[in-house]
């Protein structure tokens, strides 16, 4: 049975960070009441400006040995990485650290996975390549915990008789982003959890439904559902939203960018975003009672663990501020 808390994690990102500064910022932040940190498997920054992209399996590896709360990594199997290689890289985190590593996974985004030279693929085989992922990672942790092989041969990927030699005495959870209905309902019946992109509490609450659909399904009494909540915290609102514009304004743009392959497209798309732009789509505000009751919102709809990340560089006001004026505030 999946044990199921109401968390508030701290997303770390990557493409802002070179690796110590992320390890120090992830410390920081859970040794200030954040629960954990989430962290993003990129190749690429989405930014030229933002000049990083460490490998995650090794920043996790150091968060952990300084920290004692939570790890999430994010990745997409299946290009840079086989499926076979996330589950390895997953469970050797869980076996130095028992019982606070998770395992997010992703369709991808072309910016980091068409690196490789592959085909990049329309959504719809994207995500059946995602579940396929799942699927593949689920056969080893059950076969391997039982000291026994496995074998896949699937439409997208190939495993050869292979097990994990290296397991955690718990075996990681896994959880699926879900963009659509479709999605949720598959990661309801198939994954440990559900994680969703903040949006509209009406669609939210398609997404939730959904995945509750796929749990009676699968005849699943509890799931882990986390929500990925982005906002902008300046000590003024006029810095709030200086910072959302120059650090991220991939928040603004009105249309999907999963098929963007270079980090400088991404920034000649980005020239266009406005203030107006970011603030539809994300809270900009230099009141911690905006951001605290957006977050509420999410609790108060069921979510059990929300990813929080605030989108500028001031990444130690803002984990102060969070832990003094936001965090002991939320009502789970």
């Amino acid at each position: 049975m999946v044990s199921v808390r109401r968390e508030v994690h701290h997303v770390v990102a990557l493409e802002q960070s070179e690796p110590a500064e992320a390890v120090a910022q992830a410390t920081a932040a859970i040794r200030s009441g954040f629960a954990g940190t989430v962290l993003f498997d990129r190749f690429q920054p989405w930014l030229p400006q933002q000049h990083n992209a460490p490998f995650a399996w090794a920043v996790a590896g150091a968060i952990g040995q300084q920290s004692q709360g939570s790890i999430a990594v994010s990745a997409a199997p299946g290009y840079r990485m086989h499926p076979a290689v996330a589950a390895q890289a997953i469970v050797t985190l869980a076996a130095l650290q028992p019982g606070r590593h998770r395992l997010l996974l992703s369709a991808g985004d072309a910016i980091d996975e068409h690196v490789v030279g592959g085909y990049w693929p329309e959504v719809h085989e994207r995500t059946e390549r995602l579940f396929e992922a799942a699927e593949i990672i689920r056969k080893l942790f059950s076969a391997s915990v039982k000291d026994r092989d496995t074998r896949h041969s699937g439409s997208h990927f190939r495993l050869e008789t292979a097990r994990l030699w290296t397991m955690p005495h718990e075996v990681p959870k896994i959880q699926v982003w879900a963009g659509g209905p479709v999605t949720a309902r598959r990661s309801g019946r198939v994954a440990d959890g559900m994680i969703v992109h903040a949006a509209a509490p009406d669609r939210v609450a398609v997404l939730l439904a959904a995945h509750r659909d796929g749990m009676r399904e699968a005849g699943k009494a509890e799931s882990v559902k986390t929500v990925h909540v982005q906002l902008s915290w300046a000590h003024t609102d006029h810095a709030a939203i200086q910072n959302a514009l120059s650090d991220w304004p991939m928040a603004g743009l009105r249309f999907p960018r999963g098929d963007i392959r270079s980090p400088f497209d991404v920034a000649q798309l980005a020239r266009s975003v406005t203030a107006d732009d970011i603030c539809a789509r994300i809270p900009v505000s230099s009141d911690p009672d905006v951001h605290r009751a957006h977050l509420q919102t999410f609790l108060d709809m069921g979510f059990d663990t929300i990813h929080v990340h605030n989108v500028g560089r001031n990444q130690a006001e803002w984990i102060d501020i969070a832990s003094r004026d936001i965090l002991p505030k939320l009502v789970s």
